[in-house]
């Protein structure tokens, strides 16, 4: 309505007022109802935003209690395996309170109210289903079992030489009782519903229920590679229900042709990528990094036959040795017996020796001691103990490493010494990397020293010397075949004339990010060296002739930046033992 300045005729402004009175009241109406309409829609609003952080808190919670109670149910495991009850009964009451929290989270106001809503309810259910079950297993059979375990550890059942049956006969209600709430919540378990669209707690579903398969691949480390040594054979190692079995045993010469589709970068091919290494698994592993190795291992294998697998593990000959030293000797068919004492020397060299020019029947010999190995492995095990051990002696000495397809649990296993991976920090660092040229067995003989020292800590940069000691420690006039004293694996026309038994070896060493060559020598002269960098780190790369009793020394003098951190020198798994030497002043940030 058109409004008229005030000196306008007084009848129509009156008329004016009238009408615009209504339209005030109307409007202001309006305004009151849009206020009220605006007010609930903010009160709506903080509601569900004040819901979805309370959803929030409790789901972290649910979350972070769920992983301290398998951490500590681990721990808990661990020390009754070791006889110590006493911790036993403390990691179980820890996985118990933090499996309790865990529970009371996903039966919370907020979570209870998700669970309700059609479809977007469903991971929420689970993951009630998942916390009722974990509760169940800390309550009715972690803490049950560490309980009982202080009546039947080894030091009070096993005495004199005799079992102490009386003690076991008077636990036997008890642990029938433990047996079947095992069995029950196994069941639960499996019958855990599907939370469809929440990958999170999808894996934990599938921790619950789902079976694993790994490539297991058997190092050969008197070849040197990278990851410790040649590929010599490989396994599927399964694992259902925590039961491992292991099929599909076989020699390297399955893997002959095979190929893994896969690109692991354009650093990965600047380094590598020359030697062919997922097409020729003999150059598969010739980095230090382990994901990179088991990652094509696994590619190849689903290549070939197109049976996925979860993830990759590998070990050596010097850690079957501390496994047999544990569940004891095993028997070869031929009547062979074969210990702790001798599957080195019988894998490494005599293997070699006894099968000069049949490499099926060694690789065959190879195959069976290895499936004997894993036969009596996951069988009975009469100490666990003792297994536990030896496991722990083969993981610190770097000799089982293990990968895992999924990024979180690879994330959890780099936090540990089984990952195997090339840190990508900037502490201090200092890595040599032994690999065979001359395509020979000679690496059995090759014995190493490493030391790494450091300048203090002023200054952005300091010098630091790595020094290499390798010493080809070959009998004189051994009675050995050309397999294990020639140079096969170097390429027709390069001329050398070396006496047999020389180790003909690329030793390259990763430095410290940021570090700087100054010099490198070899027996006190100059050297030339292969520059290059992997994961952060520059690498120096020397090209060494050892022939039989010999020694030569390398030293590679840098300059390197002074970074926080303690040194690490970690150490490739060969045939001999490492103990390096680090005189490398610890800088603070």
């Amino acid at each position: 309505m058109q409004k008229r300045r005030p000196d306008d005729n007084d009848d129509d402004l009156i008329s004016n007022v009238d009408e615009d009175g209504a339209l005030a009241k109307f409007t202001e109406k309006l305004r009151k109802h849009r206020r009220a309409l605006l007010l609930g829609v903010l009160v709506a609003a903080v509601v569900l935003v004040a819901f979805g952080s309370w959803l929030t808190i409790k789901a972290l919670d649910a979350k972070s209690n769920l992983e301290l109670a398998r951490q500590s149910a681990q721990q808990a495991k661990e020390a009754l395996l070791q006889g110590k009850t006493d911790e036993a009964s403390k990691f179980a009451e820890s996985a118990r309170v933090q499996a309790q929290q865990a529970n009371d989270a996903t039966h919370s106001v907020p979570w209870a109210v998700a669970s309700f809503v059609p479809w977007l309810g469903s991971p929420f259910t689970t993951g009630q289903q998942i916390s009722d079950v974990v509760l169940g297993l800390a309550s009715d059979v972690l803490q049950p079992a560490a309980q009982v375990g202080l009546a039947i550890s080894p030091d009070q059942l096993f005495a004199n030489g005799r079992v102490d049956v009386a003690t076991l006969r008077a636990e036997e209600s008890q642990l029938d009782t433990i047996s079947q709430a095992a069995t029950q919540l196994n069941v639960k378990a499996r019958s855990i519903s599907d939370p469809r669209y929440v990958s999170l707690l999808g894996d934990a579903r599938s921790q619950l229920q789902d079976p694993r398969t790994y490539f297991m691949g058997f190092q050969t480390n008197a070849e040197a590679r990278g990851t410790g040594g040649l590929l010599g054979g490989f396994g599927i190692l399964r694992f259902d229900d925590g039961t491992p079995t292991v099929d599909a045993l076989a020699s390297n010469r399955e893997l002959v042709g095979a190929y893994a589709p896969i690109d692991l970068g354009a650093e990965y091919s600047e380094m590598y990528g020359y030697t062919n290494p997922t097409t020729d698994f003999r150059n598969s592993n010739l980095s230090s990094h382990f994901p990179y190795a088991a990652q094509i291992w696994k590619a190849m294998w689903e290549k070939d036959t197109g049976i996925p697998v979860d993830g990759a593990m590998v070990l050596d000959p010097v850690a079957l040795s501390y496994l047999l030293g544990a569940v004891g000797p095993i028997t070869m068919p031929d009547g062979e017996k074969v210990t702790k004492d001798n599957v080195v020397e019988l894998t490494e060299s005599t293997a070699y020796a006894r099968y000069p020019d049949d490499q099926i029947a060694r690789k065959k010999y190879l195959q069976d001691i290895a499936s004997e190995v894993v036969k009596k492995m996951t069988g009975k095990v009469e100490s666990p103990r003792a297994l536990l051990d030896a496991l722990g002696r083969a993981v610190s000495e770097r000799r089982i490493a293990v990968w895992s397809a999924d990024p979180a649990e690879q994330e959890l296993l780099e936090q540990t010494p089984l990952a195997h991976s090339i840190p990508d920090d900037a502490a201090p660092y200092a890595e040599i990397v032994i690999n065979n040229l001359g395509g020979n067995k000679l690496d059995y003989y090759l014995r190493r020293e490493i030391e790494y020292v450091a300048d203090g800590c002023d200054g952005d940069t300091r010098m630091s010397t790595v020094t290499v000691r390798l010493k080809n420690d070959l009998p004189s006039n051994p009675k050995l075949p050309d397999y294990i004293l020639g140079t096969a694996g170097l390429l027709p026309d390069i001329p050398l004339d070396l006496p047999k038994g020389t180790m003909l070896t690329s030793v390259r060493l990763l430095a410290t990010s940021g570090a700087k060559l100054v010099s490198s020598l070899a027996n006190g002269e100059r050297a030339p060296v292969i520059s290059g960098a992997e994961r952060g780190h520059p690498t120096f790369e020397v090209q060494v002739a050892i022939p039989p009793g010999q020694s030569g020394e390398l030293a590679f003098r840098l300059s390197e930046p002074t970074s926080p951190g303690e040194a690490r020198v970690p150490i490739q798994p060969l045939v001999d033992t490492v103990n390096p030497v680090v005189s490398v002043p610890q800088c603070s940030g």
